[in-house]
């Protein structure tokens, strides 16, 4: 089971994990409700596609862009479709 924790809260678990370059993708339907809060950032990786981003409220805290995803990954990367990975601060760990 993986799971990621940011501000001694569990923001998600599951053992559907997808993994690329190293990070851990979880579904959607993993992150504890109610702490992804939409962004208006976005990325661009030459082949995955635009990434959006969501902020993370945990504890009362805010950590600012600290999930993104893909809403339309490029076909190398269709296996991220649907799913969330995390950075600034969160640990992710098995």
């Amino acid at each position: 089971m993986t799971e990621a924790w940011w501000n001694d809260t569990l923001i998600a678990r599951s053992d559907d994990i997808v993994t690329v370059e190293g990070n851990a993708y979880f579904p959607l339907d993993a992150v504890t409700p109610g702490v992804l809060e939409d962004s208006a950032t976005t990325s661009v990786c030459p082949w995955k596609g635009t990434a959006s981003y969501y902020s993370v409220r945990a504890n009362g805290a805010e950590n600012r862009d600290a999930a993104w995803y893909y809403p339309e990954p490029k076909d190398a990367a269709k296996e991220i479709r649907g799913r969330v990975a995390f950075w600034k601060g969160v640990t992710v760990k098995n």
